[in-house]
């Protein structure tokens, strides 16, 4: 058994300028050190770049890597997973934090306990780095398939998997939710996500992203459950309201 397995950290970037330092801050502060970070950039027009490749010449842990043309996040997440080295393959977006432990609690979780998936709750910030509602806590049992099709709990920036047991996965070529797509993909496969209560990172809610604006996204998630998880109406439709409940109402209040 490896005692500290290597740790591949997926990040794409684009115009991430304001808050990539702070990101790959709280990769460096962590308590857990063998890893590294793929950050992979789609074509940012800002000064992003040149930062990254400043702090990788100092920490040879940090890559960075440019795709050809601007194509989301998606592809850039799976241009990232396609070099990754390392056991693990743990997610987290150029504009969200881990706390310093992250790593260390939860390797040492699934090394422990021969967990191939597992994720976390997370709480959340502004876009000036104050702490704002309250963390999301996810739920005390394993995590299957219908579980994550009632409720999206898995978390990018929390969410870690072994690639040497489950595989190489990729992201569909999604424009939203590619994300989702893939632990879904994981977990039909047989593999449960095993949840961490503590809060061990947090997300970034800036203004007009999409998770500001749910509310407008029921009939995208309608379509999504019936296009890429291949549901029946009516499973796409009591799914969507599994959603709608756990998500607008007790993801917010």
């Amino acid at each position: 058994m490896i005692i500290n397995p290597l740790v591949s950290i997926i990040t794409p970037s684009y115009n991430s300028s304001q808050f990539i330092v702070e990101t790959i801050k709280s990769v460096q502060a962590q308590t857990y050190t063998n890893w590294e970070m793929l950050i992979t950039d789609d074509c940012s027009i800002d000064n992003s770049v040149e930062i990254i490749k400043k702090i990788s010449e100092i920490d040879k842990r940090i890559k960075i890597f440019r795709l050809e043309k601007n194509s989301g996040a998606g592809p850039a997440r799976n241009n990232s997973i396609k070099k990754a080295k390392g056991k693990y393959l743990a997610f987290l977006d150029s504009d969200d934090i881990w706390v310093s432990h992250k790593l260390e609690t939860q390797i040492k979780f699934m090394e422990d306990n021969n967990v191939n998936f597992s994720h976390s709750s997370y709480g959340f910030l502004n876009e000036a780095g104050n702490k704002i509602r309250k963390p999301f806590i996810v739920s005390s049992f394993p995590i299957k398939y219908r579980d994550l099709l009632k409720r999206t709990e898995i978390s990018c920036l929390t969410a870690i998997y072994n690639q040497n047991e489950i595989g190489k996965m990729y992201m569909p070529k999604l424009p939203r939710k590619q994300d989702y797509a893939l632990w879904l993909s994981i977990l039909k496969k047989g593999y449960n996500s095993i949840p961490q209560q503590e809060v061990l990172a947090y997300y970034r809610q800036r203004k007009g992203s999409a998770t500001n604006k749910k509310s407008n996204l029921i009939l995208k998630h309608y379509k999504f459950l019936r296009k890429q998880e291949k549901l029946s109406v009516f499973c796409s439709v009591k799914y969507t309201i599994y959603w709608i409940c756990n998500g607008l109402l007790k993801y917010y209040l």
